[in-house]
């Protein structure tokens, strides 16, 4: 009886191809390659997110001095809203972060840093996680709207806004200080300005240190970066930031807000 024997199966047979890559090994590497390719589309998406959220809406500062004690202390982090001043109007006792007019900061020098660290903070910085210019910035207390007429101090230490006295119960003075200046000034807030004070009444080279600069202590409008919404780091002083709209309530009707809300257009503000 003779019998046939089978015909071996060539090594590039595409139907035994098909049968290896169908197998449970094939089936995981596929698992693997498609669930990196999700992952990688989901970073993409993410960083693509946080980087238009941080260009035109929200963005962290921390912060690097204690001008605002005890409303704000060094090293907090903030969350700041970009939509201020462009799409919504600045307010009396809003805090505002903004760069610098001129003058107001000393020199920087480069911070040297490993060029692995100066990557990772350049990452976090496009996605809002990091902030490497707080230094360049500056945050205060809007006191001043435009064609608003400051003065202090009257005979009860206190500041005018428009001839209204107000009670600040934001600031901090030294053991003893009932001024809420240690140095008088009358001023005419200038269109297109504001004064700004620091909370850290006396240890806040705010507008009233800087007349002698260009701006004369006065703040464009145009340098506000924004307004600064909550205190997001460390987790145990997480707050949202106030503005006291009581404070200023009487100064509001007196005299409305000179900074209506502004149409947005690309490019506006820098």
């Amino acid at each position: 009886m003779s019998h046939s024997a089978s015909a071996p199966v060539p090594a590039n047979d595409p139907a035994q191809d098909d049968s290896e890559s169908s197998g449970p090994s094939g089936r995981r590497n596929k698992s693997a390659l498609l669930f990196a390719r999700d992952v990688l589309i989901i970073l993409i998406v993410a960083i693509l997110v946080s980087f238009l959220i941080k260009t035109f809406l929200i963005r962290s500062f921390y912060i690097p001095s204690a001008s605002m004690e005890h409303t704000l202390e060094i090293d907090d982090r903030i969350i700041v809203n970009q939509l201020t001043p462009d799409l919504m109007p600045l307010s009396h006792g809003d805090v505002v972060v903004f760069r610098d007019p001129g003058g107001w900061l000393p020199p920087q020098a480069p911070i040297d840093q490993p060029p692995l660290v100066a990557a990772v903070d350049w990452f976090l910085s496009i996605v809002g996680l990091s902030a490497p210019d707080s230094n360049d910035h500056l945050i205060k207390r809007v006191i001043g709207l435009p064609g608003d007429h400051v003065v202090c101090c009257n005979p009860l230490g206190q500041m005018t806004i428009n001839d209204v006295p107000i009670e600040e119960p934001y600031i901090t003075l030294p053991q003893g200080a009932t001024r809420a200046s240690e140095v008088d000034f009358d001023v005419t807030v200038p269109e297109g300005y504001l004064w700004v004070m620091g909370d850290n009444r006396n240890n806040s080279r705010d507008s009233r240190y800087n007349t002698q600069n260009p701006g004369k202590g006065f703040v464009p409008v145009d340098n506000v970066v924004g307004r600064a919404l909550v205190i997001s780091w460390p987790l145990d002083r997480w707050a949202w930031l106030d503005d006291y709209p009581d404070v200023f309530r009487e100064v509001d009707q007196e005299t409305p807000s000179a900074l209506p809300v502004r149409p947005y257009e690309v490019g506006d503000g820098g």
